[in-house]
């Protein structure tokens, strides 16, 4: 305290008869004043390397992270002591917000008069294992040539994007050729579910047989029901919110092109909340792992 009152007086007396008058030396003054502003310089290097992090990482992620994953690669990636609320002060004052959704349309057609199938999924949207369970659906893209149109086939295990279809075009074609890229990677074991919403594109007799042929259990949601298959309507919005609408495409191959950077990194870049901030690939790289560590384990101990 008495260290302060010097510093704090010391344009009106001399530091040498402050110090008198207090009791204290001038050498215990001068090292007290040295330490504080060594721990100024300190926090001011903290601060900018912080803010220089923050920066990164959200211009890193295409300006699509908000503040908890931010926080998450700061401390898991970095290793930086930072509180959230911290994270997002400083992402404000930064003037860093990710960008807020917009809404679009649903683009299949349920009124029709092919088979429905029942929803067997019924919303259990984490399945214990990769190839367990896929989703699927149609969504458009604005374009100054017209639209376009995206069909991904996600699995619902890890999130990835494993197979999609783009043409200008939605016809059941498109969801046909995301489905036999899917089953000709994956090779889904007997049973898996294939769920989607029930538009004519994916009651056509083509896709149904496809998926027959792949031993698929055919799962459909709910008429007018959006949160039957909420896991595809979310990537579709993360794609628009935080990809697509920050452009205005002047041609198709614009567009297609920039929907083909955004899966590459929403696969292997962007992380998720639900799979603990890890990205699709190396949530399933990890499960591959464990599976291949107990298959060890279990050769041992059977030796």
């Amino acid at each position: 305290m008495r260290f302060a009152f010097i510093q704090s007086h010391k344009n009106e007396h001399t530091i040498v008869k402050m110090c008198k008058v207090l009791g204290v030396s001038t050498s215990g003054y001068y090292g007290w004043e040295k330490r504080q502003n060594q721990d100024e310089t300190e926090k001011e290097k903290w601060n900018f390397l912080l803010e220089e992090r923050i920066k990164f990482h959200f211009y890193d992620n295409l300006s699509t992270y908000g503040s908890p994953r931010i926080h998450e690669r700061l401390v898991n990636q970095d290793n930086m002591m930072v509180s959230q609320k911290t994270v997002a002060n400083r992402m404000r004052d930064l003037g860093l917000f990710a960008t807020k959704p917009k809404k679009y349309i649903n683009t299949t057609d349920s009124d029709h008069e092919k088979t429905v199938y029942p929803n067997v999924l019924n919303r259990n949207f984490k399945p214990e294992a990769p190839n367990r369970v896929w989703v699927t659906d149609i969504t458009y893209i604005h374009t100054g040539e017209g639209f376009i149109y995206l069909n991904p086939v996600i699995d619902l295990f890890s999130r990835r994007v494993i197979s999609h279809a783009i043409d200008d075009c939605m016809d059941k074609k498109l969801p046909l050729r995301a489905l036999k890229g899917a089953v000709s990677l994956r090779n889904p074991a007997k049973g898996w579910i294939h769920h989607s919403d029930r538009g004519s594109q994916y009651c056509s007799n083509k896709y149904i047989d496809e998926l027959k042929t792949a031993k698929a259990t055919i799962s459909m949601s709910r008429k007018a029901t959006p949160y039957d298959n909420a896991c595809v309507e979310s990537f579709f919005a993360s794609l628009k919110k935080e990809y697509l609408y920050k452009f205005v495409f002047h041609t198709k191959a614009e567009a297609i092109a920039a929907v083909e950077f955004y899966i590459h990194f929403y696969n292997r870049k962007r992380t998720h909340s639900t799979l603990g901030y890890a990205t699709p690939m190396e949530y399933e790289q990890a499960y591959e792992l464990a599976q291949n560590t107990n298959a060890s384990r279990s050769q041992v101990s059977s030796a």
